[in-house]
């Protein structure tokens, strides 16, 4: 009987307070009952009675704008959806962050129809491999994001790692986001933390910068004999992170050759590829396809000319020459020194370390290439 009339008494004194709060006019989003006045109120029973806590509908200004920034560093999502997510979950800063995570995995979806031109390229490296990979989205301003320049770093570092199915590619293999997607990421950065999947991982940056986040594509070199693999990285924002790579390896014939000397040339390599934009390694590795496409665009040129047919003939072999010169590596002027092509500097290095020196593979890299930007 006891615990009943305090059980009543109890409900009595919560509906009166309540009463008092909508008469008073009072909106205080939480209101915590003062002990003292509590139990003059109650009596002996309140020591035997849980504590109340009654949560309405605002926040005093200066602890929203509080929450708001607390919120927007865990999530760096933009401020009318955290002050959207805190005002519907009654500011509650942990379910808010947890609104903000389904909405943005929505949204992510939704978003990933959209042109993702922008983005970073990654390199992670060691003596003898390489791996590249790019990684998209909409816009510069998300490229310069922290989380994302982080991600794109630890997707090129697992892409190297010996868990990835890339490190079953041999020497020099473009591969597709499918190579990586379903792998274990493990990331520590403060707003991304835990093991994922890579997708998911993607996904979830997505969801936290609004935009249509995307792995595009990698590149792996590596060098199976005594040789090194360079790269060079072109509007670096950070090491490792850039907008245009050049990688190639560098191998020597005898396995007592400097690779400190194979090393120097070859960075330097790796900066005239990304300045060059070479297309193919020798004459030999230029399609037929190419040369045949060229010489119609020269035929027509020499045509036109109303010259002899001698002359014709000259002005097709010279403008050939100089077709090869700008698209064939070893044919190309080196960017460091132009009294010199590519081939001559490998020769030079040859006679250094007293062996034969050739590049194995090259590639050059840039972000957005190949995509149809809307304008």
């Amino acid at each position: 009987m006891a615990s009943s009339w305090s059980g009543k008494k109890y409900l009595g004194l919560l509906l009166k307070e309540a009463s008092h709060l909508r008469n008073s006019g009072c909106r205080c989003t939480s209101w915590a009952y003062n002990p003292v006045h509590f139990r003059e109120l109650c009596g002996p029973a309140s020591h035997s009675l849980p504590p109340i806590r009654w949560f309405t509908g605002e926040v005093p200004a200066l602890e929203q704008r509080n929450l708001i920034k607390q919120l927007r560093e865990r999530t760096s999502a933009p401020i009318k959806d955290v002050k959207s997510a805190l005002v519907g979950c009654n500011w509650d800063i942990d379910a808010a962050q947890k609104d903000l995570r389904k909405r943005g995995v929505v949204l992510a979806s939704k978003n990933s129809s959209r042109t993702a031109a922008e983005g970073l390229l990654a390199v992670a490296q060691t003596d003898n491999r390489a791996v590249a990979i790019e990684l998209n989205c909409e816009t510069d301003f998300v490229a310069r994001n922290d989380m994302f320049q982080y991600l794109a770093s630890s997707l090129a570092r697992i892409a190297l790692s010996p868990a990835s199915p890339v490190q079953e590619l041999q020497e020099a293999f473009h591969f597709g986001a499918e190579f990586l997607q379903n792998m274990k990421i493990d990331l520590r950065h403060p707003k991304l933390s835990g093991e994922t999947t890579v997708q998911s991982a993607i996904t979830e940056v997505a969801a936290m910068v609004g935009e249509n986040v995307k792995l595009r594509r990698g590149f792996a070199l590596s060098t199976l004999s005594h040789g090194v693999v360079c790269s060079y990285l072109h509007t670096c924002l950070q090491p490792g992170l850039g907008r245009i790579a050049g990688l190639l390896s560098l191998e020597a014939e005898d396995s007592n050759a400097s690779l400190e000397a194979l090393k120097k040339v070859g960075s330097s390599l790796a900066m005239h590829i990304v300045a060059a934009k070479p297309l193919f390694l020798s004459r030999e590795h230029v399609s037929s396809e190419a040369i045949e496409v060229e010489q119609d665009v020269l035929i027509s040129q020499a045509e036109s000319s109303g010259k002899s047919q001698m002359a014709k003939e000259k002005m097709l072999e010279g403008r050939l020459r100089k077709y090869f010169e700008e698209v064939v590596l070893l044919e190309q002027k080196f960017v460091l020194n132009d009294s010199m092509n590519v081939k001559h500097l490998l020769n030079d290095l040859s006679k250094e370390v007293g062996s034969s020196v050739k590049i194995a593979n090259f590639t050059r890299m840039e972000i957005g290439e190949g995509i149809q930007r809307n304008d």
